[in-house]
């Protein structure tokens, strides 16, 4: 198992993907210091924030985390807050925000609507109507556990394959972000860091030529960055109906995911064109993060 690598304690997964494709492919092919990429930095300690601004001068956060996932883990927040209020933790502790301060966040609900009508979809409808009514009353895990089988059937590499045929805008919307030099250095995140981070950190790489060997070691990468929290995030979906394979990188996804996008589309050019993404903007990304440029 690859060793971990993450220079910050208290943010999951992080990486600085530059340094660890050039180390990967042994050459000086992407600029370092731009792209990085981790989990959720809203519980990050101070000292890390402030890494993250003053070490790493991160200008733009990417977010790509539902809204269900955001109430989540405002609950898991409040809680940690209550369960040790009564210790040594000081006011500031208790107070810290979520967001950073002089960092401006981009929030792209990546598995938003389109995606949710993909999966409602495949229901039927007596499923159909029991996840509106879960819904409107507020049970918005449970709602979730009507969709799980249909995930479970689809799997890691099916939900990626479909999240790029129906996600479009948010693609799009996250190539915006990269496009502008104003958000650079940049922190691309989801929950864990792994599967929508994973996804549109190599739609870049892709962009960029990089082999798609090297594309493949860094989303496999996650696999020990988060073997510290595997247990209980095997917990956590399982309260949503998903098997612990949802945990894992599946090795041949981002073979599956290049392999599409060029018996789709024509290759991740002709991708980005579809969704909206111009030439001049994709000209701009390489200028950005190509060492050669």
């Amino acid at each position: 198992m690859a060793k971990t690598t993450s220079p910050l304690k208290t943010i999951p997964n992080f990486r600085d993907v530059g340094v660890f494709i050039n180390k990967t492919t042994d050459s000086e092919r992407l600029k370092t210091g731009l792209l990085f990429r981790g989990a959720r930095p809203d519980e990050a300690s101070l000292e890390d924030r402030e890494s993250l601004l003053n070490d790493y001068t991160i200008k733009g956060i990417i977010d790509l985390r539902t809204q269900t996932e955001h109430i989540e883990q405002a609950r898991q927040r409040d809680a940690k807050i209550k369960s040790t209020v009564a210790t040594t933790q000081t006011n500031d502790d208790a107070a810290q925000p979520l967001k950073i301060p002089g960092i401006t966040y981009h929030e792209i609900n990546f598995n938003g609507s389109a995606f949710s009508r993909m999966l409602i979809s495949k229901l039927k409808w007596i499923e159909f109507f029991r996840l509106i009514g879960l819904m409107l009353f507020g049970y918005r895990l449970d709602a979730i556990k009507i969709l799980a089988p249909h995930m479970e059937k689809a799997g890691l590499v099916g939900l990626a394959i479909e999240s790029l045929d129906v996600c479009t805008k948010e693609v799009k919307q996250v190539f915006d972000v990269y496009a502008d030099e104003a958000n650079w250095p940049v922190l691309v995140h989801c929950t864990q860091g792994k599967d929508r981070t994973g996804l549109t950190v190599m739609l870049l790489l892709f962009l960029l030529e990089v082999d798609v060997e090297a594309v493949e070691a860094d989303y496999v990468m996650s696999v020990p960055e988060l073997e510290p929290e595997r247990a209980g995030r095997i917990k956590e979906i399982a309260t949503i109906g998903l098997s612990e394979r949802f945990a894992d990188c599946p090795p041949d996804l981002v073979k599956r995911v290049h392999q599409h996008l060029g018996d789709k589309y024509g290759g991740i050019v002709k991708y980005l064109e579809h969704v909206g993404v111009t030439g001049e903007m994709m000209a701009r990304i390489r200028k950005l993060l190509l060492a050669s440029a």
